[in-house]
């Protein structure tokens, strides 16, 4: 019987991808419209997606 190895939890980097800078341009344009949409209802929760895009952004920035 062959040892069989469990990928559950493994995790891959998205910049490491030939798609990444498209994946992460979707997410950042994603977050920057949550933290519109949610702003005038909680403030809290639209800083939280905004940090979220400013962080994404840094991401695109350095693989650019």
């Amino acid at each position: 019987m062959n040892n069989q190895y469990c990928r559950v939890g493994t995790v891959t980097p998205i910049t490491s991808g030939n798609q990444a800078i498209s994946i992460l341009e979707f997410r950042y344009n994603n977050f920057l419209e949550k933290a519109a949409n949610v702003s005038s209802m909680d403030t809290h929760l639209g800083e939280f997606f905004r940090r979220k895009a400013q962080g994404i952004k840094k991401i695109l920035e350095a693989l650019s």
